[in-house]
């Protein structure tokens, strides 16, 4: 007996993907007009080719030495975010209350932070980290260790960092608890009976077991960084210097400060290509290792 397969439903769905579709390709291709293009004001242009990309490519160029400066920056935040929120996210997960009232308290409290919008993250950790008015900027200069993020670059880097850790570690915990509450008690049962410790359960059970909603997190974790903005800005403003001018930061101060949109149109193309072979690279990665498991 075979199966008729009926794809009327897609019919369905046929406006919303057009509308994205006109809604994404329409932007994109004036970005990719403006990249070929140099500017002089009074919205005159005249064309330039791919002279922008080759000196975006170029480190020895100053375009391209303040490319690879950002791009060094955000790859760098990036990890160390990814360094402490994954195995922080795991823990939690796993001291998790595994059902009852506590459980209920522990995922409203875990939601709590990824509910606030980015710019009044920002604005909170911006008062905060002050160290004449904020609780932990004042915190850090009683203990006599000085604490200005304004003025000194590791101190800028720990309040952005602390600032994503405090807002997307619950992210992380909540998709870890998820993955935790799939996998079927018998195999827990069956550690126990063998006297497996606990080390033994999360590396050869839950650690497996964990894998794909690991990737999933890992790569929503590592876009969203990788293309943070608001918080940044609202906190640093990129300072102090350009210790915290990420990727994303130089590109408005291109486009907006600057008003030098063919470069910002080379400088967005080449991060919108970047973003998508990382996504690339997780989509295969996740597709190997279904075929593996259906194949074992």
């Amino acid at each position: 007996m075979t199966k008729t397969l009926d794809n009327k439903a897609w019919l369905l769905v046929l406006p919303v993907v057009i509308l994205v579709a006109f809604n994404a390709i329409l932007p994109l291709m004036t970005v990719i007009n403006y990249s070929l293009q140099d500017t002089f004001g009074n919205n005159h242009f005249s064309w330039n080719g791919v002279q922008w990309y080759a000196e975006l490519l170029d480190p020895a160029t100053e375009f391209g030495g303040r490319f690879f400066g950002a791009l060094g920056r955000s790859i760098a935040y990036s990890l160390v975010i990814l360094a402490i929120e994954v195995p922080v996210g795991i823990m939690v997960a796993i001291a998790m209350p595994k059902r009852g009232v506590a459980l209920s308290v522990c995922l409203v409290l875990m939601a709590l932070p990824l509910l606030v919008p980015w710019n009044v993250v920002g604005i909170i950790w911006q008062l905060y980290a002050r160290d004449n008015i904020g609780l932990f900027g004042w915190s850090i200069t009683a203990l006599g260790i000085p604490f200005n993020y304004t003025n000194s670059a590791v101190a800028s880097w720990i309040v952005v960092v602390l600032m994503d850790v405090w807002h997307w570690t619950s992210l992380i915990a909540l998709l870890c608890f998820a993955g935790l509450k799939s996998i079927p008690a018998a195999f827990y049962q069956a550690a126990k009976i063998d006297g497996a410790s606990r080390w033994a359960v999360f590396r050869r059970i839950e650690l497996p077991k964990l894998q794909r909603v690991l990737l999933i997190g890992v790569l929503l974790r590592f876009m969203d960084s990788f293309m943070v903005y608001t918080e940044p800005f609202v906190v640093t403003g990129g300072g102090p210097g350009n210790y915290t001018t990420f990727l994303s930061i130089d590109l408005v101060k291109i486009a907006l400060g600057q008003f030098d949109l063919g470069k910002a149109g080379a400088m967005s193309i080449v991060y919108t290509l970047i973003v998508l072979i990382v996504c690339w690279l997780f989509y295969t990665v996740m597709v190997g290792r279904d075929r593996e498991e259906g194949s074992a």
